[in-house]
């Protein structure tokens, strides 16, 4: 596990400069925000709502998206200079800041409380217990992920232990899961929306359990930015944040059907009927944070995560230089 991290840091730093020359080398639209996001789910339905009802534009901004296809290659975007504002898991900011970067990721908000991939196996299974995945293979993505990490706490949460009870493949890439699933691999594996609503209508797989439900709140997806970045631009991020607020805020008073029209451009190869389906599955779970701070006790819950799943040795500080919370909590004391 702990090769993992340290390739994953070392690929993440010796990429910086290269990342750095290109963004350098492209002029960006006044306004512009570079957002990579580590996956393109439903999950982040917020986000989308305010993009296309306008709220960034509200503040003068225009978000140009780019899919990272896992958390650990958004982090790497956004520290090499690749991307401005990133939104993937916390677990990254952890492992930068372990290695004593001068110019770390800091959290500026939490959009998601909560795991939001969910398992998926091959029959139905309306009474499925998690004791049934006794001697399954199961398809997890990548080792130190936070889908792979809340899976493996769901399963030990249950009495059962990857290795032992079962076996959890690592093996497959976060982007690669529902391909290789399709071609034969695995028992079960995980998927989050609308892929999951799409491979159940395709009748490819049912949808056995939500692993985020299982799981519990914790610190989840959030958006993250350098420490220079930040200090460069903090009226900016401030401003994205206020949209992203906007966003949050619409879908606590909407309807599903109501949101899943809204986000719909960004979904459009996703039949109406499952983009609505796919986000009452994230209201029922309440994967979305009224609020998108960062507690301490979520950030705590996180580290537990981590230390169970053998990604850290020791959990590191709560603090400004990691978790920043000044902006939401000014914006939402109307300070901004």
């Amino acid at each position: 596990m702990k090769k993992t991290i340290a390739l994953f840091l070392t690929l993440t730093f010796c990429l910086l400069g290269c990342f750095s020359l290109i963004g350098c080398q492209k002029k960006m639209k006044e306004g512009t925000i570079r957002l990579n996001e580590t996956t393109h789910s439903v999950f982040y339905a917020p986000l989308y709502v305010a993009n296309y009802l306008g709220y960034f534009s509200d503040y003068g901004l225009t978000i140009e998206f780019t899919n990272g296809g896992g958390s650990d290659n958004s982090m790497t975007a956004l520290i090499s200079g690749g991307a401005d504002i990133a939104l993937l898991g916390p677990e990254t900011a952890v492992y930068v800041k372990t290695q004593g970067s001068s110019n770390g990721a800091v959290i500026v908000g939490q959009l998601t409380q909560r795991d939001g991939s969910f398992l998926i196996g091959r029959k139905a299974e309306p009474n499925f217990k998690w004791a049934d995945l006794r001697g399954k293979e199961i398809i997890g993505g990548r080792k130190s992920g936070m889908p792979a990490m809340c899976l493996e706490y769901a399963i030990n949460k249950n009495g059962l232990k990857n290795g032992k009870d079962l076996t959890i493949n690592y093996d497959v890439s976060f982007d690669m899961i529902t391909s290789a699933f399709e071609s034969g691999i695995g028992d079960y594996c995980t998927m989050f929306e609308p892929s999951a609503s799409q491979y159940e209508s395709l009748g490819k797989g049912h949808i056995v359990a939500s692993v985020g439900k299982e799981t519990g709140n914790v610190a989840y997806t959030c958006f993250m930015v350098t420490q220079k970045y930040l200090t460069n631009n903090r009226e900016r991020v401030t401003d994205f944040m206020k949209a992203v607020i906007k966003g949050i805020n619409y879908c606590f008073t909407h309807t599903p059907e109501e949101i899943a029209e809204v986000i719909q451009p960004g979904f459009s190869t996703t039949d109406a009927e499952l983009l609505v389906r796919s986000v009452k599955h994230y209201m029922e779970i309440e994967a979305w944070k009224t609020v998108p701070t960062m507690t301490e006790d979520s950030f705590d819950s996180l580290q537990n995560i981590l230390l169970a799943a053998g990604s850290i040795g020791k959990k590191v500080g709560y603090g400004a230089d990691i978790v920043d919370n000044s902006i939401v909590e000014e914006i939402i004391a109307g300070q901004l």
